[in-house]
C-alpha cells in the first residue's frame, strides 16, 4: 500500500509540475491508471489511495476484474482495440471506450447500450503519425466520424485518443490541432472535452500539448509481467 501510495503521489506531482510549466490548471488533467495484467488485489490497494479511473486493454481480464471489484466505485475505461464481436460487453460494462476508430463500432456500442444506462463515453482512436503497427483511424477520416458518431444516441463522444511513436513529441501538437479543428463538427460541442494522450515516459510533453487525460501504468504499478 505504501509503495503504491508513493507511486501515485509521485505521478500526481509530475502532472502538477507539467501543468505549472505549461501554465495549465492541474484539475484539467485526469490520471487514468492503466491496470492491465495487474491483479484485482493491486487495484483494490491503489483504489484505497483515492484512484477511481482504471484502464484495461484485454476484455476478458477486465470483465473478471469488474466482477471481482463490483463493490468499489470504479470508473472503468477500455483502452484496447475494439473488435466487432466484443462491443456488447463493452457497451454494458464500461463507462468509457477509447479505441473506437470506425463508425460501425460506434453504432454497435450505441445500439447495445441499455436505455437505463448513462450514455457511454467514447474517444476516437487516431493513428496520428501513421504507424503501421498501431490501430486507429487516419486523421483525414476524423472530421466525418465526429459528424456522424456525435449524432448517435446513448453515446457521448468526448474526444480523441492517440498513442504516438516514442520520441515523437510533435505528434501531440498535431493531435491537439486536430482536436480543436473538428470540435465545430460535433453535434454537441460541449461534450468535446477529452484529449487522451501521454503515458509514463512522455506525460510532460503530452500535457504541454494539451492532454486532458494521461494513461499511466508502469510509473504506478511497475513493469508488467506478460508471462501471466
Amino acid at each position: 500500500m505504501n509503495d503504491l501510495n508513493q507511486a501515485r503521489n509521485h505521478v500526481l506531482k509530475l502532472i502538477q509540475q507539467a501543468c505549472v510549466v505549461s501554465k495549465r490548471n492541474e484539475d484539467e488533467v485526469q490520471l487514468l491508471a492503466v491496470s492491465k495484467t495487474h491483479p484485482s488485489e493491486l487495484l483494490k490497494e491503489i483504489y484505497a489511495t483515492g484512484q477511481r479511473a482504471f484502464g484495461e486493454n484485454y476484455l476478458q481480464e477486465a470483465l473478471d476484474k469488474i466482477t471481482a471489484l463490483s463493490d468499489l466505485d470504479i470508473e472503468w475505461h477500455f483502452i484496447g482495440h475494439v473488435q466487432r464481436n466484443k462491443t456488447k460487453h463493452l457497451a454494458e460494462k464500461f463507462a468509457w471506450v477509447h479505441g473506437v476508430d470506425r463508425f460501425i463500432i460506434a453504432e454497435r456500442l450505441s445500439n447495445q447500450r441499455e436505455d437505463n444506462q448513462v450514455p457511454l463515453n467514447i474517444c476516437l482512436q487516431v493513428n496520428i503519425d501513421a504507424q503501421e503497427s498501431k490501430d486507429g483511424c487516419n486523421p483525414a477520416e476524423v472530421a466525418e466520424l465526429v459528424k456522424c458518431i456525435s449524432q448517435l444516441p446513448r453515446l457521448k463522444l468526448r474526444g480523441l485518443m492517440v498513442i504516438p511513436a516514442p520520441n515523437h513529441p510533435h505528434a501531440f501538437m498535431d493531435a491537439k490541432h486536430l482536436f480543436d479543428e473538428v470540435k465545430v463538427l460535433h453535434a454537441h460541442p460541449e461534450d468535446w472535452d477529452t484529449l487522451s494522450m501521454g503515458m509514463s515516459g512522455d506525460l510532460q510533453a503530452a500535457i504541454a500539448a494539451g492532454s486532458t487525460m494521461v494513461r499511466i501504468g508502469t510509473a504506478l504499478f511497475g513493469s508488467r509481467d506478460y508471462s501471466k
